[in-house]
């Protein structure tokens, strides 16, 4: 997500674009060829680009100038062919987005297998369930690790949902009215979906990716909650993992502070804001907006950074979780002295269902 791979995702579609308009008989395929060979991001100077952009309120105008300094006067009329900077950004934004993705759905798939395993394993272990933060009745710690599961795998479910539909090339031209046979190219090439219009100022795809990320962010959150509670010292039926100094104090040697879970809580928090400022930023202006277009860029790099983040540790904190079911049992005894008892119901078959959507859940 930092300045480089966004460098380099405008460089791939401009390279890109050169292919497509030689295949289409546009520009030379020499041209195309040059092209492609100097989109390197290595080869840029990012910050003087970023400098340089102040200028358009946009990057891709100095890097057009950049680009065509570097191929050469042959080629150099033939860079951004047909294009507006608009399409490349946009279908920058698209492909930074996809490459993202690739760790952050490794990462919620591994915890959602982390959280499936403790609930098969702790089918039996009975927990004391709680309603408004007060005791309520005895539940199965299992189908509270598959209620984490299921979170997991349905705000995953639309994450690859928007990551196989909303994530789509941007290649209208000027005011959107290109022929969309370049896009078709584009888009194959790129991995990207090929949009039924140009979406210049129909800001639905960047907002769907941007709900999805913060329906998995709040599910993660969740999960982090939970497990905070239950490492209270009054509580202590789970913990983190990890040993070694980690979730030490400064000041108070006995404590050991949820390291992960505090890390997702914070990083979750910021994300609803963050989705709010992508909605707001919809309502934009005939074919291009003022303003609210480029609000985006910023918020989308924070969102996938935060929901990232936010991911990576959800898995550590599964995959490490200890439980303990002696202290647990212990709680619920405490219930049933002060008359409060019953069993775990369909737990086991709830479950079990969990586990059989898990199994199916897309990739």
């Amino acid at each position: 997500m930092d300045d480089r791979a966004w460098l380099q995702a405008m460089l791939d579609v401009e390279a890109a674009l050169a292919r497509a308009c030689a295949s289409e008989g546009l520009v030379p395929r020499e041209a195309a060829d040059a092209i492609a060979a100097a989109c390197d991001a290595a080869r840029f100077d990012a910050a003087a680009l970023g400098q340089a952009a102040a200028a358009f309120a946009l990057p891709v105008i100095p890097l057009v100038r950049a680009l065509r300094e570097v191929v050469g006067e042959q080629a150099a009329p033939y860079v951004h062919h047909g294009a507006t900077s608009q399409d490349v950004l946009d279908t920058a934004a698209m492909l930074v987005a996809r490459r993202a993705l690739v760790p952050l759905v490794e990462d919620a798939a591994a915890a959602a297998g982390a959280a499936a395993r403790l609930a098969d394993a702790h089918r039996a272990t009975v927990v004391v369930g709680r309603t408004l933060l007060q005791r309520a009745l005895p539940t199965s710690f299992g189908l509270k690790a598959a209620g984490w599961l299921i979170g997991i795998e349905e705000t995953l479910a639309a994450l690859v949902a928007a990551r196989d539909t909303a994530l789509a090339v941007q290649m209208g031209g000027p005011v959107g009215h290109r022929d969309p046979s370049v896009g078709e190219r584009v888009a194959a090439e790129l991995g990207l979906v090929e949009p039924v219009l140009a979406w210049h100022a129909n800001r639905v795809r960047p907002v769907a990716l941007a709900a999805a990320l913060g329906a998995l962010a709040g599910a993660l959150a969740k999960v982090a909650r939970d497990v905070a509670l239950f490492a209270q010292g009054e509580v202590g039926e789970a913990r983190e993992g990890g040993g070694g100094e980690r979730g030490g104090s400064s000041a108070m040697a006995h404590k050991r502070n949820p390291v992960a879970s505090v890390s997702v809580i914070a990083c979750a928090t910021r994300v609803p804001g963050l989705v709010a400022t992508m909605l707001a930023a919809m309502a934009q202006e005939h074919e291009r907006a003022a303003g609210g277009w480029q609000a985006e860029w910023g918020t989308q790099v924070e969102l996938l950074r935060l929901t990232g983040s936010a991911t990576a540790w959800a898995r550590e904190l599964l995959e490490q979780l200890e439980v303990d079911p002696e202290r647990m049992r212990a709680h619920v005894a405490q219930l049933a002295e002060e008359g409060v008892e019953g069993g775990l119901g369909a737990s086991d078959e709830l479950i079990d269902r969990a586990l059989l959507a898990h199994r199916a859940a897309p990739r």
